[in-house]
């Protein structure tokens, strides 16, 4: 049987549903049953009986912290895909980031050591892949420099990798999928899900940098390609296109229909920006939109070299416009 942590988030629930609709057996470690809905919604958007496909899955409500529940879930267990995380660029959200993708991940790896698992297969990012020299693109060499000025996420991400690098050494089979950011529909309050969300309503700036994304199903088939393979211990970048972020909000917004950015923010006005969403953040309590290594981010070139998961695992990706095509179009019904 497989295992999968974060079945109720994007790629977790993607995954559960080709999984069941290849009638495998499946059982996904959920903690919070509200979010069954959102799973029930994407396997809407591929079947006319999500209810039935959903009723396939052997559902187990654990944490990854919680030692006792995870016992259970292991239980019978011969393949997992961990999937779960925290997602968040906030310096003081630190500890909670620690203890989901670093102590969440050792606690993963430690079950798959004692249950003798089969393989392991980690969804990452490619915020742990290295920062390459100034006009190349960066592939699974490039190393990971812990002296920049990373931010909270990518340092907890590759620290978690390094769980499961351990876990290689101590007997378990692993591969991991460092993804670019992630697009597909159904979960529209966070995520990529959000970006589309918000660019619907319309965004008036953008920025100078550029990211690397790729569709959800894409992901998934990546994952499932490289657990099936014979390929054990290495890691692959799994990114479709490279965007500037003008393109990614101006082909957004065209198929939203909705106002396309006109003016491209300027690093001074960033620079305001995230010391007065500090401010706000202070002075209310509320969650950060805005941080540094965020900003940082958003007017950084980058580029990756997927040549590794192209020639190994003989994967192809959707192109980066009609993910967008078939992402805009369920959020703008799931709108109406």
């Amino acid at each position: 049987m497989i295992l999968v942590t974060g079945g109720t988030g994007l790629v977790g629930a993607h995954l559960l549903y080709t999984l069941v609709n290849s009638n495998i057996k499946v059982r996904a470690i959920y903690r919070n049953k509200k979010k069954f809905e959102q799973v029930k919604r994407i396997f809407s958007y591929y079947s006319d009986t999500p209810e039935v496909l959903f009723s396939a899955i052997e559902w187990v409500e654990a944490d990854l912290n919680d030692i006792p529940s995870l016992t259970e879930a292991f239980e019978g267990i011969n393949y997992v895909y961990h999937c779960a995380a925290f997602v968040s660029f906030e310096p003081d959200k630190f500890e909670q980031l620690k203890k989901t993708n670093i102590e969440g991940t050792a606690n993963i790896v430690n079950f798959c050591i004692s249950h003798d698992i089969k393989k392991l297969c980690y969804v990452s990012s490619v915020a742990t892949i290295g920062k390459p020299k100034s006009g190349q693109a960066a592939s699974e060499k490039t190393e990971w420099n812990p002296e920049l000025d990373n931010s909270v996420y990518a340092i907890t991400k590759n620290e978690a990798e390094l769980e499961v690098w351990r876990g290689t050494q101590e007997g378990i089979d692993a591969v991991i999928i460092n993804p670019g950011v992630i697009i597909g529909p159904g979960i529209w309050k966070y995520g990529s899900g959000s970006l589309i969300k918000t660019v619907a309503n319309g965004v008036p700036y953008y920025t100078s940098g550029s990211m690397g994304y790729v569709d959800v199903n894409d992901v998934v088939h990546c994952m499932i390609t490289a657990m099936s393979s014979a390929c054990t211990n290495e890691r692959f970048i799994c990114v479709s296109e490279t965007w500037s972020y003008k393109k990614f909000l101006t082909t957004s917004a065209g198929l939203l229909g909705a106002t396309p950015p006109k003016k491209e923010a300027q690093p001074w006005l960033l620079q305001v920006a995230w010391r007065l969403d500090w401010l706000k953040s202070k002075l209310t309590g509320k969650r950060r939109k805005l941080t540094r290594h965020l900003v940082a981010s958003l007017q950084s070139q980058s580029d990756y070299d997927t040549t590794k998961i192209k020639d190994t695992l003989g994967v192809s990706f959707t192109p980066l416009q009609d993910s967008l095509k078939t992402t805009c179009s369920l959020y703008l019904n799931d709108r109406d």
